[in-house]
């Protein structure tokens, strides 16, 4: 541990239950577990100390374990582990057992995130003072309420492509989270929030069957680095 800054830690949650995809958190992709890849991307980041699995599941505990990566696993009790049961609520379960002043909770499923990702984003964090951060996207599409009025642009000023900011999309691969905006707001976000730019092939998560596929020849033919 860096003892120059105060203690970041990693929770990954994993819980056994999907009713998409079967075990979803476990199955390959591209070679290997879904969540070895967020896992992996976590255990090389010099900016985390330590990196946690939150699961109810004995097959995913083992799957972890097999990795060999270091990474310790929480028991989940079973009513944190349901459809209904909120991020938040593990997040609050992790925080009663270990120690930490930065929490950052990665979803397994965004394999897309990076090691690079992860140590730019917590620099960010620390360069501009925040207390909790997301990570998201931009995107330039042009979104509207469903009473016909637009969110995000003037449809009698439509901008070109070229000079439209956009909009940031939240992609759901990382939430940063300080001890005191948890414990104060039981929310991970809160305070001075910040967002991390991610790269728009980033916005794809695995949610449903067809995820699968697209996701996979992202991570296998787009060389992406992994560092």
């Amino acid at each position: 541990m860096n003892a120059t800054r105060s203690p970041c830690v990693a929770l990954i949650p994993l819980r056994g239950g999907s009713k998409s995809i079967p075990m979803k958190n476990i199955r390959p992709l591209a070679g290997q577990p879904l969540c070895a890849w967020v896992l992996e991307a976590a255990a090389a980041c010099p900016g985390i100390d330590a990196v946690y699995v939150s699961t109810d599941s004995g097959i995913i505990r083992q799957t972890v374990q097999s990795l060999g990566l270091g990474i310790q696993v929480i028991d989940r009790p079973a009513e944190l582990a349901t459809d209904e049961a909120s991020t938040e609520s593990v997040m609050l379960h992790f925080m009663e057992q270990v120690p930490f002043e930065r929490l950052v909770t990665i979803q397994a499923t965004s394999p897309l995130l990076t090691t690079q990702h992860l140590q730019q984003a917590l620099t960010q964090f620390d360069r501009t003072g925040c207390d909790s951060m997301l990570s998201a996207v931009r995107t330039k599409r042009f979104f509207w309420h469903e009473n016909a009025t637009p969110i995000n642009y003037d449809p009698k000023h439509r901008p070109r492509r070229q000079e439209f900011a956009g909009t940031l999309m939240e992609n759901g691969a990382f939430y940063v989270t300080h001890r005191t905006v948890l414990q104060n707001s039981r929310c991970r976000l809160g305070g001075k929030i910040g967002i991390f730019e991610m790269p728009e092939h980033t916005a794809m998560e695995i949610d449903e069957p067809a995820d699968w596929e697209t996701v996979s020849q992202l991570l296998t033919t787009s060389r992406i680095a992994r560092t």
